[in-house]
């Protein structure tokens, strides 16, 4: 299969980025032939390995959340990545977090670190579709981190984040979803006022 031949099909496949699976089937080449022709082709500038066993046409403009919420189903982003998409967290995280129900797992993308947090089947909601990925609710993602902080999985430096833009009834009605030791962590800092800017949810919206 010539090189322009193959950028055409996979534009028009288009999908958000190809497996050594798929491009098998796309040209019917063997598993070893497939090797030795892509590495040709990431030489000669027609396909871009982002990750291992990962490909997409070269100039791809498809952001990396895209492409990494593929890679690892099901999930959706929260955590860190959530909040700070939403300016709760006054910093840019290095890693991308997503949460799913499937064992932890970290991926590399494009040089950046990926990571799928598992978390409990009963506290997969609070989500929605948002640019063709699914993220999490402002309030879920904080309780999703507060789901890790408490197991000390995860540290949270309180004096970087802002929950103002959280809706209490909001947090309060999803916390009840969570285990106990959750909602009774949530409940201390707001009495504690010790969530930096926002007093510990006191003053968080409506």
């Amino acid at each position: 299969m010539k090189s322009i031949e193959l950028l055409k099909i996979l534009q028009k496949i288009n999908k958000p980025f190809y497996t050594i699976a798929d491009l098998e089937k796309i040209t019917g080449f063997s598993r070893a032939s497939l090797y030795v022709a892509l590495k040709r082709w990431v030489n000669g500038g027609i396909v871009e390995r982002v990750a291992q066993g990962i490909y997409l046409p070269m100039g791809s403009s498809i952001p990396i959340e895209n492409v990494a919420t593929q890679l690892y189903i099901p999930n959706y982003l929260s955590f860190e990545s959530a909040l700070s998409k939403y300016d709760i967290l006054n910093l840019i995280p290095y890693t991308i977090t997503f949460a799913t129900t499937r064992k932890t797992r970290n991926y590399t993308v494009r040089n950046q670190e990926i990571e799928f947090r598992q978390i409990a089947q009963e506290l997969f909601f609070g989500f929605e579709m948002r640019d063709g990925i699914y993220i999490a609710s402002p309030e879920k993602a904080f309780l999703d981190e507060l789901y890790f902080v408490v197991r000390g999985k995860v540290t949270l430096d309180f004096d970087e984040i802002d929950l103002r833009k959280l809706s209490i009834k909001t947090l309060r009605t999803y916390s009840k979803r969570f285990p106990a030791y959750v909602r009774k962590y949530f409940e201390r800092i707001g009495r504690r006022g010790d969530t930096g800017k926002s007093k510990g949810g006191a003053n968080c919206g409506k």
